[in-house]
């Protein structure tokens, strides 16, 4: 047993105990719910508030979106439907299975949303914050109550990742009955059917809260169908009413038929077709977790996690780029042996987390304090020779792997935050954040030398920030502030794909810094926020060509250079009152970005281009959403009208497409979409969406990488209907 989970365990029974004295004696009655009506628009976008469990969000851009009151189409997993009203998110829609959410904010990566700290409740559920930090955990968006944005100026009290935070809250036990039950189906295009169930309660001390999802889709495309399940068992204990204790349980585990890449010329002729019949991606994941919360005092409460993230990542390919057909062979009758990749994770986290309130000439100040201990073995077994067959195995027709490594990561980090309110408007926050840790890949590859295979990249980092908000009301603010982050040299960025690839023995994390400043606030019906940023990335990972001592050319995987990112977030809603039963709500969320390279150079055919003043691929100088809501008794109506200009593949800049469709420009797109809610009782909602209901046809990124370089065309129109009830 690992000494974090042995000493949470004992916690875990020893903390009850001396939660007894005093004594607390005051009685508990669980009334009955009463319910107040009245016309009005539930909001679906809000703040944190400044002071929230152990963490200080005052002088911090963030978000909160309440699932709850939104009409989206959740079982579909639209990324712009459920970040509308939050300006800047760049959605990569890529598989169209509704399994993946991939976003991304202020000209980062999208991929998998690896550029945030995800979490879950709290609870960490990037797969390996050193080795592969993408969210392979997938949770149902029927089970969230809302979710959680902060940017990354907030990073230093949870994580040191560019984009910020990403939490998905899930709904809450009912405490109110010892079982409540819930079933959300959907049906849809394509042969998408989705079923939610979930059951809480409580019962005296005890309350508990479990759900399970299913869902099956044969895909737009050809060849891209989809079957999909996750689980979840929380398990709560209060002890009394400051000391709480929670055990869960949670998984996703989802088969995905991959249609493969298209050129531009296929996607032009039919962007539903399929170029792969025998590619598969299967993401496994478990995440156990035990939290303590414990208010020791009004002033002083302290909470305690302790997670894993175990589980694989596996996929079956026909591994080659577009241009090569996938077919059977005329002389073997048989199809080529495809590729199989695993990566395991095991992804141990710990963090104890502590905040006090303290008055200095009568003004209450906030400090926050802790420490996060993680200790991550990834093992990444890739190029396995795999059957010739056309289903799911990952079996291995001959033993062994191209590549059989451990990517081991043991890491600590200690920060603190404080909040100086220096009158009752205004208030500074002060941090700092210490990262120290060392990450090891050995193994082997059947390609490479292994005593040059070997790597070691030290961690340490210490990291900065300050934050400033100025309250003209209680409902209006002027915000601000600066904070450093970095992010990991990961492993795919260390691994030599060839003999002719090296990689720098002196590879460096990359690192910079989030600047913002904002205004935001509610005025009668009237809410906004604008905000100004800045992000600077330096020491970027990619390659460039140089020889080796005989001359050769080689390809060398080292810090390219820099980037810089700069843009406006604009987030304008008008809330109209129609009568007692009806009301509109009118909102835009539009941003601009200008992302950079700044004293970089990359390897272009076998010469090395200085791409300084180039735009960063994948980041479109302008995404506006913009939409409304008219409600009308218990019919509810939504439109959103969705616009990403157009954006550029990669580095190079390159406008004219490649054979493979793996670089060139990335077409803007607009995009319309319907929903329409119908509440018939308090516990039945019926709701229909039309989704891309102009049926355009368009694609959001061309990967270089997984899942293939090219084009991966995005869902053309859908309809889905969903009913739900509540026992």
């Amino acid at each position: 047993m690992r000494p974090s989970i042995l000493i949470l365990t004992v916690l875990f029974f020893t903390l009850p105990i001396l939660a007894q004295t005093p004594i607390d004696s005051t009685k508990i009655h669980n009334l009955n719910t009463v319910k107040v009506e009245a016309g009005g628009i539930n909001p679906d976008i809000l703040r944190l508030a400044p002071i929230q469990g152990t963490y200080i969000y005052s002088g911090k851009k963030n978000e909160v979106i309440d699932l709850t009151q939104k009409n989206v189409a959740l079982t579909e997993k639209y990324g712009r439907q459920i970040f509308a009203k939050v300006p800047g998110v760049f959605v990569y829609d890529m598989d169209g299975t509704g399994n993946q959410m991939n976003i991304s904010t202020r000209g980062l990566d999208p991929h998998r949303g690896w550029e945030f700290n995800i979490r879950k409740d709290g609870i960490i559920t990037n797969s390996d914050m050193y080795g592969y930090p993408a969210s392979h955990y997938n949770i149902p968006m029927e089970a969230v109550e809302r979710i959680e944005l902060v940017r990354g100026t907030g990073s230093l009290q949870y994580g040191a990742q560019f984009g910020g935070m990403l939490n998905y809250i899930s709904k809450q036990p009912d405490t109110t009955k010892a079982f409540t039950f819930e079933t959300i189906n959907t049906i849809g295009s394509y042969g998408l059917v989705s079923t939610y169930n979930g059951a809480s309660g409580r019962i005296d001390k005890f309350r508990y809260s479990t759900w399970l999802n299913k869902k099956w889709i044969s895909g737009y495309r050809d060849n891209s169908d989809s079957q999909y399940g996750s689980e979840a068992v929380s398990l709560f204990y209060d002890a009394s009413k400051n000391l709480h204790f929670k055990l869960e349980w949670t998984h996703s585990n989802y088969i995905t038929h991959l249609a493969g890449p298209l050129t531009d010329a296929m996607f032009n002729s039919n962007p539903k077709m399929s170029t792969r019949s025998r590619n598969y991606y299967n993401p496994n994941i478990h995440i156990p977790s035990m939290t303590i919360d414990w208010k020791i005092n009004p002033k002083t409460q302290l909470q305690l996690t302790s997670s894993a993230v175990i589980g694989a990542r596996n996929s079956v390919m026909f591994d080659k780029p577009v241009t090569i057909e996938d077919a059977i062979s005329a002389t073997t009758l048989q199809y080529t042996n495809r590729q199989v990749d695993i990566d395991h994770f095991n992804s141990y986290t710990t963090e104890l987390r502590g905040l006090h309130s303290y008055k200095i000439l009568e003004r209450t100040n906030t400090f926050t304090t802790g420490i996060q201990l993680m200790n991550n073995d990834l093992h990444r077994q890739q190029q396995g020779k795999g059957t010739t067959g056309t289903d799911f195995d990952l079996s291995l027709v001959t033993p062994g792997w191209g590549r059989d490594l451990h990517y081991k990561t043991n890491n600590i980090a200690v920060f603190a935050e404080n909040r100086w309110l220096l009158s009752n408007k205004f208030s500074v926050n002060t941090g700092a954040r210490i990262e120290i840790g060392e990450t090891n890949m050995t193994g082997t590859t059947t390609y490479y030398s292994d005593a040059e295979l070997p790597n070691t990249i030290k961690h340490k980092f210490p990291l900065f920030g300050v934050s400033v908000q100025y309250d003209l009301t209680e409902n209006i603010n002027f915000y601000g502030g600066v904070s450093q982050a970095y992010r990991p040299v990961i492993l795919k960025d260390i691994i030599p794909a060839s003999i002719y690839e090296v990689s720098d023995k002196n590879l460096k994390d990359a690192y910079g810094y989030n600047a913002e400043a904002g205004f935001r606030g509610k005025w009668k019906s009237l809410k906004w926020d604008v905000t100004g940023f800045y992000l600077q990335y330096n020491n970027r990972l990619g390659t460039i060509a140089q020889t080796n001592s005989q001359g050769d050319l080689i390809v060398f995987k080292t810090n390219i250079g820099n980037s810089r990112t700069k843009g406006v977030e604009l987030f304008l809603q008008k809330d109209f009152y129609l009568g007692n039963q009806a009301s509109l709500s009118v909102f835009t969320s539009t941003s601009y970005m200008d992302a950079k390279y700044l004293d970089a150079i990359i390897k272009s055919g076998n010469t090395n281009t200085n791409v300084s003043g180039n735009k960063v691929e994948s980041v479109p100088n302008w995404i506006s959403r913009n939409g409304f809501t008219l409600k009308y008794s218990v019919v509810s109506l939504s439109a959103l009208y969705s616009y990403t200009s157009d954006s550029f593949a990669d580095a190079i800049n390159t406008t004219e497409p490649s054979i493979s469709g793996a670089s060139g420009i990335v077409p803007s797109y607009q995009l319309l979409d319907l929903n329409l809610a119908i509440r018939l009782t308090d516990k039945i909602k019926f709701q229909i969406n039309a989704n891309n209901i102009l049926d355009e046809h368009y694609f959001t990124k061309r990967p270089q990488f997984y899942p293939g370089p090219g084009i991966w065309p995005s869902d053309g129109r859908t309809f889905s209907g969903t009913l739900s009830i509540k026992i």
